[in-house]
């Protein structure tokens, strides 16, 4: 079980993605992180990722990992596929669903398939951070059900960081306390108890376009250019 720190039930909301990775970035300075990978899972979180590698001077990358999707509810995760293939399977969820494995193998070969088109767009611009042996922040612009943040943290678990972080600016309290056994550390800025969908807390949300995100894979490439 990881450690869960809430730091406050308000539900004012952040005016932009932007303002919210910065106030987000600036608890995580509290850590003294050393060598961080940050890990934004596109496309919203991207923007947050941003903010905060800039803010830690640490990698940025983003996470292609897909939640596989239960029979006839495709938001519950019953586990998740990697970027490199691996899959990693909920058994306790899969058998009381009892979810056969044509089912899972189809799942997969379907999630697979997204994975590898986003990788050949954005991989091409931004190579992909090894993390084994790294602490890892995995970040978005929020969290409604979870079931992509928890595909996110069973990709990148499975590849052997040496800490693992959620870091987020919003989430449903219960949806965080389900989280926390994927994380070393989950770290939230506000979890009001009452909560529709995440787009409420915040006064601008439009949609992140790819032609965006492929423009801030540019300006990482080049910053991480820059350090070398």
């Amino acid at each position: 079980m990881g450690n869960l720190h809430i730091l406050s039930h308000g539900s004012e909301p952040f005016s932009d993605r932007k303002e919210a990775g910065g106030i987000l970035a600036q608890e995580l300075k509290k850590l003294r992180l050393k060598g961080a990978v940050v890990l934004g899972i596109p496309r919203g979180g991207i923007i947050v990722a941003l903010e905060v590698a800039r803010a830690l001077e640490a990698d940025m990358d983003i996470v292609l990992s897909r939640k596989l999707g239960a029979p006839f509810n495709p938001e519950l995760a019953i586990g998740s596929i990697g970027e490199d293939g691996h899959v990693f399977l909920n058994e306790d969820i899969c058998a009381s669903l009892d979810v056969d494995e044509g089912y899972i193998q189809e799942e997969k070969t379907r999630q697979a398939a997204e994975i590898n088109r986003r990788a050949a767009a954005y991989r091409a611009i931004l190579p992909r951070v090894p993390l084994e042996g790294r602490t890892v922040i995995v970040t978005d612009d929020g969290i409604a059900t979870g079931a992509t943040m928890q595909a996110a943290l069973w990709a990148v678990g499975a590849q052997k960081p040496l800490r693992l972080i959620a870091a987020l600016p919003v989430g449903p309290p219960d949806t965080l306390k389900g989280l926390a056994s994927s994380a070393d550390e989950i770290i939230c800025l506000r979890a009001p108890a009452f909560f529709s969908a995440v787009g409420q807390f915040y006064a601008r949300f439009s949609q992140v376009e790819d032609a965006e995100l492929l423009e801030i894979l540019k300006k990482e490439s080049a910053r991480k250019r820059g350090r070398l």
